[in-house]
């Protein structure tokens, strides 16, 4: 047991370090290539960021672990917002530009929707991974499009958020350091993945807990604790650009482009039905979690303290409903 929590600590650091040597290593690299931050922004760094889900997920595709690769982003999305989104509220008021309540949080809930409607059949299979991740290729050029038009307007936008984040990350000049960064960071991914999810199936034999039930707890937070850490840390300072965009744009990333990529690897069935697993009520849950915020914003685009309490309330709630389902 011991052994076993020591390799999933292991795993989710190499994890959270991979994936911070693959941003910086790239984005240093694209640097040098002549690419823009607002390029690199919208494409290193919001793949970069998401690695970790994205190698958790094809990792347990790959191995048979469905259940944790699809828990893994639902659960990682109900984090982003109810607790991450909800504890930086709770330290600090967050405020955000009026596009993400007019724009951004009604894309993360389409898409949210959507991929409800293709899990009725109980499968995402390789179609449906490339209507995915063909919509994370639309969602990253509309992005672009809007930061450019709204930059020329010179307009402080959460789209232009992704060109601000390119300048806070190391630039490293050695064109060598940036391709071991970046292979150490590839390496780094790629072998926490494995050590968490190994640890983590072995964790949920001792225990006698499903798949899905490590999935969405344990693995969601393990892998949202980078924006955990960032959005603490962000409030503790008082600096008023924490970006509601950025968590909300992560959700999107995650479905998109991770459970797109790992069901196009390999078509995730969902065992036992999308209903009768229970799948059905995450899904759900995550939607009405994603809508909230839009409630919220709703007045002067401001998660309060008081809203923050909420969001961290339907969480502890949606937790004690997992653990009471699970034994």
């Amino acid at each position: 047991m011991i052994l076993n929590l020591v390799y999933f600590v292991m795993g989710l650091l190499m994890l959270y370090y991979g994936a911070d040597w693959l941003v910086k290593g790239s984005s240093s690299l694209a640097r040098n290539l002549g690419l823009t931050p607002l390029v690199i922004g919208l494409t290193v760094v919001a793949f970069g960021t998401s690695a970790p889900e994205l190698f958790i997920s094809v990792v347990s595709s790959i191995k048979d672990k469905s259940m944790i690769a699809v828990g893994n982003v639902v659960g990682s999305n109900i984090c982003n917002i109810a607790l991450v989104l909800g504890l930086a509220a709770c330290i600090h008021p967050t405020t955000s530009d009026r596009s993400v309540y007019r724009r951004d949080i009604p894309i993360m809930l389409g898409i949210s929707i959507y991929l409800l409607l293709i899990s009725f059949d109980s499968k995402i299979g390789r179609l449906e991974g490339a209507s995915l991740f063909g919509g994370i290729i639309l969602y990253t050029w509309f992005n672009y499009y809007i930061a450019v038009k709204e930059s020329r307007r010179d307009l402080k936008s959460d789209s232009v958020a992704f060109a601000h984040a390119v300048e806070k990350i190391e630039y490293v000049t050695s064109k060598t350091r940036q391709v071991v960064c970046i292979t150490a960071g590839i390496i780094g991914v790629v072998v926490g993945a494995e050590l968490l999810i190994d640890s983590a199936v072995a964790i949920m034999k001792i225990f006698n807990v499903s798949e899905k039930f490590i999935g969405l707890t344990v693995v969601a937070v393990g892998t949202s604790l980078p924006e955990l850490a960032t959005s603490v840390v962000a409030a503790l300072r008082k600096e008023m650009d924490i970006s509601i965009g950025n968590l909300v744009g992560s959700n999107v990333f995650n479905i998109l482009s991770v459970l797109g990529a790992a069901s196009l690897i390999r078509p995730i069935p969902i065992p036992g039905g999308f209903i009768h697993s229970g799948l059905l009520v995450d899904y759900l849950v995550m939607i009405f979690i994603g809508f909230l915020p839009w409630l919220m914003m709703k007045k002067n685009c401001t998660i309060t303290r008081k809203d923050g309490v909420i969001l961290l309330v339907c969480y502890a709630g949606y937790v004690a409903y997992l653990i009471l389902k699970a034994s």
